[in-house]
């Protein structure tokens, strides 16, 4: 039998009890999954960064940690984990993360808020042809799982898209860059900017006044990937100078964003709260399974965490 604890809210455990169970049969797993073991007993632990439970060094017998969240900096700095970490790309989040990306570019792209803002009669003032696709040059930072797909979806929709990383990266019909001086080349020409980075100390306040500065005037961004990458009092300057045409934010440094922060009132941001990618319980569940079957094989996990870079 392989025990398996879920060590998340209760609320998750409601949406994932099924779906897990279910997909723990379709491989015809041996599993005893329960939300309370004696530590020494557990095999793998499903985990969310928000559970109680922070110490792992009871767990000597755990296999492996496999994270519900595709976000891993809440827990890959956890002292006591000394177990593999695998973090959570199922289908569900990467559609997920495609279709909010693709609509909220589009939106943007077509001047979707202009007509809005125009239904008073005034068909003159409404007016406006918004350029084709192949003539607005996207940027997205970060071309991991979610960004590869993201970037490749838009470039399917015919925009040039130039996409930017720590490593050298080779995706077809996407420009990649990296290192500094290929940030500064993505950034300069990007008229829609897309942030799905992960969160390390090198990508924290990597939005400053600078380099907002850099994107042309007019421009958009778009993140739906770590809050803390945006400095939040430059990107309001920029937005307050017109240097940036709008900003939509899915992602903030405190969650949920207080009531009293500067986004919920200005006219030019978008706030979402949280809701870009949000892991679906059937697919994830699919994915905790293949990982638990993978680990009583012998295989190498999937997605697992590089603990040197953080993530």
């Amino acid at each position: 039998m392989i025990n398996v604890l879920f060590a998340a809210t209760a609320e998750r455990w409601t949406d994932y009890e099924a779906p897990l169970r279910a997909a723990f049969a379709a491989r015809d797993l041996a599993v005893d999954l329960r939300t309370e073991f004696a530590p020494e007993e557990v095999d793998y632990i499903v985990y969310a960064p928000n559970s109680p439970l922070q110490d792992f060094t009871p767990y000597t017998r755990c296999k492996a940690v496999l994270n519900l969240w595709a976000g891993v900096e809440a827990i890959v700095g956890n002292e006591t984990l000394t177990q593999p970490l695998a973090r959570m790309v199922d289908h569900g989040l990467s559609r997920g993360m495609v279709e909010w990306v693709t609509g909220h570019a589009l939106r943007h792209h077509l001047h979707i808020d202009h007509f809005l803002a125009h239904q008073d009669g005034d068909w003159d003032g409404a007016r406006m042809i918004p350029p084709l696709a192949e003539e607005r040059p996207v940027t997205m930072l970060g071309l991991g799982e979610l960004g590869s797909a993201c970037a490749q979806a838009l470039a399917g929709l015919g925009f040039p898209v130039t996409g930017w990383s720590r490593s050298q990266k080779d995706i077809p019909g996407i420009t990649c860059l990296s290192g500094d001086a290929g940030l500064d080349e993505a950034l300069s020409t990007a008229q829609i900017l897309i942030l799905l980075l992960p969160l390390t100390p090198e990508t924290t306040d990597l939005l400053d006044a600078r380099r907002l500065a850099q994107l042309p005037r007019g421009a958009v961004v778009i993140n739906p990937g770590r809050g803390p990458m945006i400095v939040d009092q430059d990107l309001v300057a920029a937005l307050d100078s017109g240097q940036l045409r709008h900003a939509t934010l899915d992602v903030f440094r405190t969650e949920p964003l207080p009531a009293e922060h500067p986004f919920w009132s200005h006219p030019k941001v978008t706030v979402c709260p949280h809701i870009a990618s949000e892991t679906r319980p059937r697919t994830a569940a699919e994915v905790v399974a293949e990982n638990v079957s993978r680990g009583e094989a012998g295989e190498p996990l999937k997605f697992l965490v590089d603990r040197a870079r953080g993530y």
